[in-house]
């Protein structure tokens, strides 16, 4: 198993293959960094791995299960592509949790494999496996919840007592089973059984307390573990393809973590030990929402129309409102009055990185227009007026003046700066941390209530009007 016994014709015809995969995946990797090519970089990384998975139905080892792969690559395509049509763009983060659960589950298969027939490998190929089953559990279990949590099936749970002991007991456990599998001569199904279930647990235990605010680096995190999986299980099985492939998603993955984390200010760390979470007394005083301003939309599009620059941020609201062809629309009567226009995109804006950005992406909002929040902090004072669509952890301002807050040190959109807020409103809810945002109720900002979509349609006819 650790090494394709096929002949010399079929070999360089399948590596050929494999190297123009990993071309193929390479190339798709990078079109993914410029939205305007990333549509075409999904193209060509499934072109490639379509070409992987096909190159070894030319394994003679598979000959007699070739029923039972083509069978299982039907089912799983039409589930696969019958699903993804289903999802709308802000249930976009639970699926890839829940797919990425299932490469992780994957991965952990392969590898389980190779510790089911020990006495058929060498040490290094079982140590590669036992860190394939423990990476992969740990990432589809970790994925598996993060889903039901996004979804609304799961709520955070702070743990019990001593957490931290507990962690590292499991992981104690798990290093210890996993070094007597990879020294041992003989497979061990029972101890193998409570490696996976241990392996698994791990993984429940750091999605269990991690605020929902922290879940796009998360998830993130296990993403590159998948990958990492993927890459053992490449070297275990001597597939260059599942090497290169899983190397790149672990770096990629490995990277946005770390780039996600540093946007909210957080380590790691934190993130899977300690949570974000908030407690029962914070929320008790919180009531900063009892007395907003409120405007209509006539007044709203008044002030924006004769303004001379409007940001919009958008936030997981716009999402489930599916409000960013709307806002693409608006955008444009702006632009068409004089007005410029653009978008202050937070990286944890959403549920997932890039969240907003494939959304407005969706919509047709040109990429120059789009600015992050490190370009557009600065600008903020320039700004006419902010409109603030269903966001609202990213611009609470108690990150940056209350210590008590849980949000407190996390960088935020400075929109207090600009001349003028309005923001769209569906309720008096909190945000997805739990935290009011007291900067709701104060003197400029303006709170138009109702959902985001009609309410931006409300604007646009306002404007219309006007012509």
């Amino acid at each position: 198993m650790s090494e394709l016994a096929i002949t010399p014709s079929v070999a360089i015809p399948i590596q050929l293959v494999w190297f123009v995969a990993t071309v193929l995946f390479v190339t798709g990797l990078r079109k993914l960094s410029i939205p305007a090519k990333a549509r075409g970089g999904i193209w060509l990384a499934g072109v490639g791995m379509l070409l992987v998975i096909s190159s070894m139905l030319f394994h003679p080892g598979l000959n007699s299960n070739f029923m039972l792969i083509a069978i299982a690559l039907v089912s799983g395509g039409l589930l696969s592509v019958a699903h993804a049509r289903r999802v709308d763009m802000s249930n976009t983060p639970q699926m890839i949790a829940l797919y990425n659960s299932l490469g992780g589950l994957a991965a952990a298969c392969v590898a389980t494999l190779v510790l089911l027939h020990a006495s058929e490998h060498t040490s290094a190929v079982k140590s590669l496996a036992v860190l394939g089953v423990a990476i992969g559990c740990v990432a589809f279990a970790g994925s598996l919840l993060a889903f039901l949590r996004l979804h609304g099936k799961f709520t955070k749970h702070d743990g019990f007592a001593k957490k931290q002991v507990a962690y590292l007991a499991n992981g104690a456990l798990v290093l210890l089973l996993g070094l007597i599998m990879a020294t041992s001569a003989t497979a061990h199904p029972g101890l193998l059984a409570v490696f996976v279930i241990l392996a698994m647990s791990f993984g429940v235990m750091i999605t269990m307390p991690t605020s929902a605010a922290d879940m796009p680096v998360l998830v993130s995190f296990y993403n590159a573990l998948t990958g990492l999986a993927v890459a053992f299980d490449g070297f275990i099985i001597a597939n260059p393809a599942m090497i290169v492939a899983g190397t790149l998603v672990f770096a990629a993955g490995s990277l946005l973590t770390r780039l996600m984390a540093r946007s909210v200010n957080r380590r790691l760390s934190e993130i899977m030990y300690s949570g974000f979470g908030l407690s029962s007394s914070f929320v008790a005083v919180q009531s900063s929402t009892d007395h907003i301003n409120t405007i209509d939309a006539r007044d709203a599009a008044v002030g924006m129309a004769y303004a001379r620059r409007v940001e919009i941020v958008p936030g997981y609201g716009m999402a489930t409102a599916q409000a960013q062809h709307k806002l693409r629309e608006l955008t444009q009567l702006l632009d068409e009055r004089g007005v410029e226009t653009g978008f202050a995109i937070h990286p944890v804006a959403g549920r997932m990185p890039g969240h907003m950005n494939v959304l407005l992406a969706e919509a047709g909002v040109p990429y120059e227009k789009i600015r992050d929040l490190g370009e557009i902090n600065a600008e903020f004072s320039d700004v006419d007026v902010v409109l603030v669509v269903g966001a609202n952890d990213i611009v609470n301002l108690a990150a940056r003046t209350d210590p008590e807050s849980p949000l407190f040190g996390m960088p935020v959109l400075d929109i207090d700066k600009a001349k003028r807020v309005i923001v769209l409103k569906r309720g008096d809810g909190a945000g997805y941390a739990g935290v009011e945002n007291s900067f709701f109720s104060q003197p400029v900002t303006r709170v138009l209530l109702g959902d985001a979509k009609d309410s931006v349609q409300d604007l646009i006819t306002s404007i219309k009007g006007m012509d």
